[in-house]
């Protein structure tokens, strides 16, 4: 788990430095993903693999290179974000250090975190069924959510004549953020697989900080506010659709 952390934090400081020479720390959001298919990888390859360890690294694998795919294809040739501009300019001559301390050091530890019932399941091993299989079909529900809800939003906003509207049709007529809440039940898939090698208490932690990352801090919340300034429409679409957890419509009014 040290070698994991070790390595991850090595992957994040060379990011740090190209982003400095692109002054664009948005570049970190691309490797969000790619950070845990490499702790998956190392522990799978540090130890004896099982069916259930290729599982896993199978589940992440796919889950990483489609977000960091998504997010590479969408961002190129997009100004830096403007959570990071802001933070550069609040920061000034100290920018540098901050940006590697606050977002590149901070983000690698979380993905450490969130990847403990991987490392332990990996290590543990075992077959696959029970909780194992459980965990797939949350997974690839979770996995469809995220997909078919990036693809929806891509499409709606490729449509000049959407500029300034807010999509509320396919997936996002029974959530505001499908793509979040599919990120949410990929993390606990992921989770049930990891019992399946036995119930470790305290890796837990794992996908109760993902969640608390999705909902409260860097996801929904985050978003919201963010959409809420942008779209006149936004707030008579929060009246009537769910957050987070998808459910049928409120009535108008």
């Amino acid at each position: 788990m040290l070698t994991n952390l070790a390595a991850v934090l090595l992957m994040h400081s060379v990011v740090w430095l190209v982003s400095l020479a692109k002054r664009d720390v948005s570049i970190v959001d691309l490797f969000w993903g790619i950070g845990f298919a490499v702790i998956t990888w190392l522990s799978l390859l540090t130890t004896t693999p099982t069916p259930l360890g290729w599982l896993l690294v199978g589940m992440v694998t796919v889950w990483a290179f489609r977000l960091s795919g998504y997010l590479t294809w969408r961002n190129w040739g997009e100004p830096e974000d403007k959570r990071y501009a802001a933070m550069r300019d609040r920061w000034g001559p100290s920018f540098p250090l901050a940006s590697l301390l606050i977002v590149f050091v901070l983000q690698a530890v979380l993905t450490w975190i969130v990847a403990l019932p991987l490392q332990t399941a990996i290590l543990h091993g075992g077959p696959i069924s029970g909780w194992a299989l459980a965990g797939v079909v949350v997974y690839a529900t979770g996995l469809f959510f995220e997909s078919v809800g990036d693809y929806q939003l891509a499409h709606f906003k490729a449509d000049p004549a959407n500029r300034g509207r807010v999509l509320d049709s396919g997936l996002w007529r029974y959530t505001r953020h499908p793509n979040y809440f599919g990120d949410f039940l990929v993390w606990w898939g992921v989770y049930l697989v990891s019992v399946q090698a036995g119930f470790v208490w305290w890796t837990l932690i794992g996908p109760v900080v993902m969640s608390i990352l999705l909902m409260k801090v860097s996801g929904v919340t985050l978003l919201e506010k963010s959409l809420g300034e942008r779209l006149g429409a936004y707030g008579e679409y929060t009246r009537r659709t769910n957050a987070f957890f998808p459910w049928r419509p409120k009535a108008a009014g």
